[in-house]
């Protein structure tokens, strides 16, 4: 059978990015991180993509979007573009977490991953972050949530457990973990469509999508900020 082609979309901080998947080998991608470039780049980096990989946009056979936590302009932008695209070529649209996508980076890169458990960071506002905590399997040990950093984030996890930060918002915890010889930091980690394409095709492959007409992506609005989770889950 043939490898199903896909297109990841990630809008949701200031990188713009799309990506080309055939099955599981990457054909493309482009990026842009120039500050409000989201709008008015990424139709023209998708159909250029897509020519030069030799394609047209009638041969996709599912979009990805990031679909947050993040910028909500951004978040809006990726999600409007990639209904737009299911609805006019009748296929189907996947959602990808953006903090599960960079956790994915970073494990990819990991020698042992197992050993690690993975924290991305998004900067939110002063000392807030969205994050969550995910083993090597992205499993979740603390759940997505907006987290106001304190000197006792993660204290309880990070005495049993070596921690890997990454992620625009894990500079504002080096204050705060400095000393503590089990929290690791990652620099350099942004959101990317192409993790974001290779977990994608997991869920094509089981068949997971989103309601085209009623998907709407994880703003995590500020109602639900909350303080650092102490569970060691």
């Amino acid at each position: 059978m043939e490898s199903p082609l896909l297109l990841a979309l990630e809008t949701s901080t200031t990188v713009c990015s799309v990506a080309l998947y055939q099955g599981e080998h990457l054909l493309g991608s482009s990026e842009l991180r120039i500050e409000k470039s989201h709008s008015s780049h990424i139709t023209v980096m998708m159909e250029q993509l897509v020519n030069n990989c030799g394609f047209k946009m009638d041969d996709l056979k599912a979009v990805a979007v990031s679909g947050g936590p993040g910028s909500y302009t951004g978040l809006r932008i990726g999600t409007s573009t990639a209904k737009g695209l299911c609805y006019a070529l009748n296929i189907p649209l996947i959602e990808v977490s953006t903090l599960y996508s960079m956790a994915a980076q970073v494990i990819n890169y990991t020698a042992n991953p197992e050993r690690f458990l993975f924290c991305p960071m998004l900067d939110a506002r002063r000392m807030e972050v969205y994050t969550c905590v995910l083993s090597h399997t992205l499993e979740e040990v603390m759940p997505i949530a907006p987290v106001i950093l304190t000197e006792d984030s993660l204290h309880e996890l990070l005495q049993n457990n070596q921690v890997i930060f990454f992620g625009s918002g894990a500079e504002k915890f080096k204050t705060f973990a400095k000393n503590n010889v089990n929290a690791l930091f990652v620099d350099g980690v942004v959101p990317s469509a192409i993790p974001v394409g290779k977990l994608a095709l997991r869920k094509y492959e089981k068949q997971i999508f989103e309601d085209v007409a009623y998907y709407e992506p994880f703003y995590l609005k500020d109602v639900y900020i909350t303080s650092a989770s102490k569970s060691t889950n």
